[in-house]
């Protein structure tokens, strides 16, 4: 029974947590969009998007990385999961996941200052790291030991590719 609602947890704060780190990227093209303006737009929405940030970040996306982080390593424990092989490739990409979160907290700090170092072009592909990585920890999960590595690297890839076109046929749609 502690397994299916440790499980029910682990995946609404799993959930949670993407959401967050999906909308955070979002507001960080908006927040970049909306540096490049005249005042007193500039002025009035940066004021308005890095508080969205703050909120988002602090109330929804770290809470929700760490509830994630503790139920998982619970669940793991608790289910003998941490030692089966599958198990550690979905850690790899879990640990991913937490480079991608620190470097989200670490945009998060820079806009903060004022310093916005990338487009909005370049956030949004920084936007499907975490697409990916989601399609990966999740097929891994549900696949377990069925996984065929060379499908499985080759999907990435091609999820990959086409999130990279869709990018790009977006901003020419955009541009036009």
């Amino acid at each position: 029974m502690t397994y299916l609602y440790l499980k029910s947890l682990h995946i609404i704060f799993v959930v949670t947590w993407f959401a967050g780190l999906f909308y955070m990227v979002r507001l960080f093209i908006y927040t970049t969009e909306a540096s490049q303006k005249e005042e007193p737009d500039q002025s009035i929405l940066l004021k308005q998007f890095l508080l969205m940030q703050s909120r988002l970040w602090y109330i929804i996306a770290w809470p929700s990385a760490i509830i994630t982080l503790i139920v998982g390593t619970w669940l793991a424990i608790e289910s003998g999961f941490w030692t089966m092989p599958w198990f550690h490739l979905k850690v790899l990409f879990v640990l991913g996941l937490f480079l991608y979160h620190f470097i989200c907290q670490k945009l998060f700090s820079q806009m903060k200052h004022g310093i916005f170092k990338y487009s909005s072009t370049k956030l949004r592909i920084w936007n499907e790291v975490a697409t990916l990585l989601l399609f990966a920890i999740v097929f891994i999960v549900v696949l377990k030991n069925t996984l065929s590595w060379i499908w499985g690297v080759v999907g990435i890839f091609v999820i990959g590719m086409m999130l990279m076109l869709g990018i790009k046929i977006y901003k020419k749609l955009r541009n036009d």
